[in-house]
């Protein structure tokens, strides 16, 4: 699967917003980077390029993908691990990004507290989620296909996954139970171009858990017939040979701000009612 992903999707898909993620990275110039939900490098491959004097490790929970990811983008130290359980010390980095990953997250805001933890006061937080689904050229026209393909139990997986996460509150809500302060929310629409509608589609249902997706409903993901369907509803949208479509992400920005003073009128001579220094702020 990481191979099909890889080849297929990652162009078209990924790399487009990995370099912009990356170059917002690189602003505030950090030494130890820590990236979430690494998947192959995408994101990997870019802050190395940005970011050439900078610590970077990449973790996937899934160890295929950080296996593949290792050989993409040996610059980076890679790890197996879990977002909600991360295997860092507190305040090991200086930023932690995350490209289209946290979607995935089953409980959002118990990873988002795990990136509080392993960053330093002040530290940042970059991510970024799918828009709707209606939003992404490529995606859309893969789900209106799938519901061609499955009209008995039409797989909802592209609008409840991927494209399920990006109403700015419902996040901003999250990051604040994690015990990070939101400080920034921009939706980004970028293009993506594909070698044509055929190969994208090759890409979703051999490269991504739709492949899966599609074996719970009795379908073979290489049946030439399930791709033809597929296909020709990327094909009237899109056309024919290289096919361009938009896509539209939302970025977050969150940092971890320091705990707040438990008791800010406390202070050598509080509670006594004389002596110097008693009563002041």
């Amino acid at each position: 699967m990481p191979e099909a992903y890889e080849r297929y999707l990652v162009p078209v898909l990924f790399r487009p917003f990995a370099v912009d993620l990356a170059g917002r990275a690189a602003a505030s110039d950090p030494r130890r980077v820590l990236e979430l939900a690494a998947g192959t490098g995408a994101l990997t491959s870019c802050l190395l390029a940005a970011l050439p004097g900078a610590e970077v490790v990449a973790t996937d929970l899934n160890e295929s993908m950080a296996e593949f990811g290792r050989t993409r983008a040996p610059g980076a130290r890679w790890r197996q691990a879990d977002a909600q359980q991360l295997p860092f010390e507190d305040g090991s980095f200086d930023l932690v990004v995350c490209q289209f990953g946290a979607m995935f997250f089953p409980d959002r805001p118990a990873a988002f507290a795990e990136v509080r933890r392993v960053l330093v006061p002040g530290g940042r937080f970059l991510f970024s989620t799918w828009g709707p689904l209606s939003g992404h050229g490529f995606d859309s026209a893969t789900q209106t296909g799938l519901e061609r393909a499955f009209p008995a139990d039409p797989p909802d997986f592209l609008r409840t996954l991927p494209h399920g996460y990006h109403d700015s509150a419902r996040v901003a809500a999250d990051l604040a139970a994690g015990g990070l302060e939101p400080t920034g929310y921009q939706p980004l629409t970028l293009e993506g171009a594909a070698e044509s509608a055929a190969a994208v589609v090759t890409g979703f249902l051999t490269g991504t858990p739709l492949r899966a997706v599609v074996e719970a409903r009795g379908g073979n993901p290489d049946d030439p017939a399930l791709h033809a369907v597929l296909t020709a509803e990327l094909t009237a949208r899109l056309g024919t040979g290289r096919v361009t479509a938009p896509m539209t992400a939302h970025l977050f920005e969150a940092r971890h701000a320091p705990d707040p003073d438990p008791d800010p009128g406390s202070g050598s001579g509080s509670g006594s009612g004389s002596g110097s220094g008693s009563g002041s702020a």
